[in-house]
């Protein structure tokens, strides 16, 4: 006789061929790489679409007048930074208002002269989006994050449908040849076309790096899915400050970043299927032979006996085969209640997170430097997840909202004399999103259930791109009050750990495989579940640990 287990999952399968061994350990090489080519990406406009010191020409210049290389672009920044009077005055060569001109406070007739001290060329200073077509520039970095909003669903559902790896592959073919087209654009909306198409890559890159990863690592392990990926991305987050600080030039600087993704064609060689896909789409021979050759490459080999009951088990669980959708995420209750959190604490993360990113100009440092430090405070806030996840993944995402939100919402309160600490401010609470968004990878992945955690995945992301797309322009509000960014900044995240404690607990449990997992055995037919399919006599018995044990 057999002890009958209701079911046996794809985590007790990786605890018998190990669950981040060197097939694992492997394929994150394989998915790293990329992170830092997507940071290249995501933070370039910091550079690329800067807007350095800028003067208007006068109409008429005066005979004899100096090169436009001795006008002093130092009396045009006011003590926030930011230009000066540069829109209505022609400026004469010292930097000063030159009144006696034709069009002394009139829009600038003559054209705009740029300082050439930081940048040689910028989107800003080739298309001249400034003063009334300064809105284009934030329009250029919004239409980014739209492509990635865009992506989030498109190459989420074509992945449910296809599988991780070919999603990979396109997007990073995507991402080569558009990429590198960007860096050629010739004007300002072939541009933008260009790097919406990459944003839309950039989605099919990390969603299903990321879930290809995790679907490959053990319970114990899971959190390396998102954690180790974002150590990368930080990485070319800081690498991106001395690449741009030796080319500055910004067509040479999108080509730089862009030409390398062409050798990820390799990865159409070395880049695994994800088994886990495999099985619940029914295709158990493929699964088993990629199953195999890890256990084989982690030293675990398969009992023969075991790989047979696994593949019984199996079958009678395929019998019954429902299709799902998107819908599915908020079809049932608990589904719903968990799928709507989770789509705000994307929403949150990614509004502050880039809304501090992508505006460091604002704290008056210098652009490099100031690029590096906030990249460097990732490197701390991701590490000190790694000893928080496994405890806690609700009270670790909790936390760091709480830091984050009220970080942000303290420099509302800082006099602007006191630029040091408002900086520090700001620091500290870019450290406590960044943390945050590296957990809210790893809890939602664990929240929604393999059949449509793709979806979920997909869902998550487009919400979070809505506040990438928002991100840019949050700092138009300083038009209502000087205030309102960082105030936003600090209520967001502050609501979402509220939240936070209406989800369920996460770790170091087994991923969930069907909606009926979140809901339980007992979800009613007007939800649309399926009753759990129970073995009355397979050839296997149970125990602790992996949960499988053969006599």
């Amino acid at each position: 006789m057999f002890s009958v287990p209701e079911k046996i999952n794809f985590d007790q399968i990786l605890c018998q061929i190990g669950g981040f061994g060197k097939f694992q350990k492997i394929l994150y090489v394989w998915i790293c790489l990329p992170q830092i080519f997507l940071a290249f990406h995501m933070l370039v406009s910091v550079f690329t679409g800067a807007v350095p010191p800028y003067l208007c020409r006068p109409s008429r210049p005066s005979a004899g007048a100096p090169s436009s290389l001795n006008y002093n672009f130092s009396r045009l920044v006011a003590p926030d930074g930011r230009p000066e009077l540069s829109c209505v005055f022609p400026l004469n060569h010292s930097g000063a208002a030159a009144l006696g001109d034709e069009h002394p406070t009139g829009r600038c007739q003559g054209g705009w002269e740029y300082s050439t001290e930081t940048f040689q060329s910028t989107i800003v200073t080739e298309w001249d989006l400034v003063c009334d077509s300064a809105s284009l520039n934030t329009l250029g970095s919004s239409m980014y994050m739209f492509g990635l909003l865009v992506g989030a669903p498109v190459f989420g559902s074509l992945a449910d449908k296809y599988g991780r790896r070919i999603i990979i592959l396109i997007s990073l073919a995507i991402q080569a040849v558009f990429g590198v087209a960007a860096a050629f654009a010739p004007n300002f909306y072939v541009y933008i076309a260009l790097r919406f198409v990459v944003g839309t890559s950039i989605s099919g890159v990390i969603m299903n790096a990321f879930v290809l990863g995790t679907e490959w690592t053990g319970s114990k392990q899971r959190m390396l899915a998102g954690i180790i990926t974002d150590y990368f991305f930080g990485f070319g987050y800081i690498l991106l400050a001395g690449v741009a600080y030796l080319i500055r030039d910004w067509r040479k600087l999108q080509l730089a970043i862009s030409a390398p993704s062409f050798l990820f064609i390799v990865y159409i060689w070395v880049l695994p299927k994800s088994a886990r896909w495999l099985m619940a789409n029914n295709r158990k021979e493929e699964a088993w032979e990629l199953i195999q050759k890890a256990a084989k490459m982690n030293g675990k080999p398969l009992i023969k006996d075991l790989e047979m009951c696994q593949i019984y088990n199996i079958e009678e669980k395929t019998e019954v085969k429902k299709k799902y959708s998107f819908v599915d995420l908020i079809r049932t209750p608990k589904m719903r209640k968990q799928s709507l959190i989770v789509f705000y604490l994307w929403f949150a993360n990614v509004l502050v997170y880039y809304g501090l990113s992508l505006n460091i100009s604002d704290f008056g440092m210098n652009i490099y430097l100031t690029q590096m430090i906030f990249g460097l405070v990732e490197m701390p806030a991701r590490t000190i997840t790694l000893f928080t996840l496994n405890r806690s993944r609700k009270i670790s995402q909790l936390a760091f909202l709480t830091v984050g939100g009220t970080a942000c919402l303290l420099t509302i309160f800082i006099p602007n004399e006191l630029s040091a600490i408002k900086t520090v401010l700001a620091m500290i609470g870019k450290f406590g999103i960044t943390a945050s968004l590296s957990i809210i990878y790893v809890y939602s992945a664990e929240v929604f259930p393999t059949v449509i955690r793709q979806n979920g995945i997909g869902i998550s992301s487009m919400c979070a791109r809505t506040g990438g797309v928002l991100a840019p322009m949050l700092y138009l509000l300083r038009n209502i009050s000087p205030q309102a960014p960082m105030v936003l900044c600090g209520l967001c995240p502050l609501l979402g750990s509220g939240l936070t404690l209406l989800l369920p607990e996460t770790a170091n449990k087994p991923l969930p495989d069907t909606i009926e997992d979140i809901e339980g055995p007992d979800l009613s037919e007007e939800y649309g579940g399926v009753k759990p399919v129970v073995f009355e006599t397979p050839p296997w018995k149970t125990d602790v640990g992996c949960g499988i044990r053969m006599d």
